[in-house]
């Protein structure tokens, strides 16, 4: 589509951003890497979503099994799948809201630094005046490491996962806006903004229908590959006592819970690693793929 402005009653012709490609999900489905990792990441979003109804125990009720091996093993028994821990808790149901709980952290951070940091550097890229300013200001916060902001805001506001969200939140804001930055001035430097400017579109329009729409696929394929490191800055923040308390569940702590116990019970720490491990991996290999598919530079 086009948007027109008449001037002298000469009528302009406005260029439209160019439409994003619509065969992408075919794209996606038909790479062998990324269609697997896809599938798994949702089976393992949906499972941690339906745990309240599909874990076979309450996550936090202890029981006289204590440290239980899996079921598959010679000492193993079926009613702890996974088994147990060392206050006798089951394993299966502890990672289905562990995951729950840690997908959660992941995903409102992601959110908090996605929003604050893609305004920030869209707007450094519009307005170059306080591009300086901004760019500064997001230097100082990269300075700041995600663990020792964790440190710091966990020392002023205790222990628990809103200050852990906040952290990793507020550590996400740089690199987004960096990222945001970069594509918004490439985006400025094409025709159709000086077309929307010479029939006299607002700055919010030009924002809203221009720089906003090309951007938006790059920063949200930046935001799926920064995904999987916020789950794994998380879970160290969680490992190392910072996050999530007991008696909740999250794969960090449980992990941390079971590094006393990896001689003669390791399944209690690496169930938890591996669901971690999964859960990465499988946002790196779809934010890849994403990017192979949505990025016009790469296509050939």
């Amino acid at each position: 589509m086009t948007a027109t402005g008449t001037e002298g009653g000469d009528q302009t012709i406005l260029p439209e951003a160019p439409a994003p490609r619509r065969a992408w999900w075919r794209a996606l489905l038909r790479d062998r890497a990324a269609a697997p990792a896809m599938l798994l990441l949702a089976a393992i979003v949906l499972a941690a979503i339906l745990a309240p109804w599909i874990a076979p125990h309450d996550p936090s009720a202890n029981s006289r099994a204590v440290m239980q091996p899996p079921a598959w093993t010679e000492r193993g028994t079926w009613e702890y799948l996974l088994g147990t821990d060392s206050q006798g808790r089951d394993i299966l149901s502890r990672v289905l809201y562990g995951t729950r709980l840690t997908l959660l952290i992941g995903l409102v951070a992601v959110g908090i630094g996605g929003i604050i940091g893609s305004a920030l550097g869209l707007l450094s890229a519009m307005y170059r005046r306080i591009d300086p300013w901004i760019m500064r200001l997001n230097d100082m916060m990269l300075s700041f490491p995600a663990i020792l902001l964790g440190l710091a805001l966990v020392a002023v506001a205790g222990t628990g996962v809103l200050p852990v969200i906040v952290a990793l939140g507020i550590a996400s804001i740089p690199d987004c806006a960096r990222i945001a930055r970069s594509i918004g001035i490439g985006v400025m430097g094409q025709e159709y903004i000086e077309a929307g400017r010479a029939v006299g579109l607002s700055d919010l329009a030009i924002f809203r229908r221009y720089l906003l729409r090309n951007s938006i696929s790059s920063i949200m394929i930046f935001l799926s590959l920064r995904f999987g490191q916020i789950i794994l800055i998380g879970a160290a923040l969680s490992f190392l006592g910072l996050g999530a308390q007991a008696p909740a569940s999250e794969l960090g702590m449980m992990a941390a819970q079971g590094r006393d116990t990896l001689l003669f019970a390791p399944h209690i720490a690496t169930i938890p690693s591996v669901v971690i491990f999964v859960i990465v991996l499988c946002a790196n290999i779809t934010g890849d793929a994403l990017r192979d598919v949505l990025d016009p530079r790469l296509q050939t």
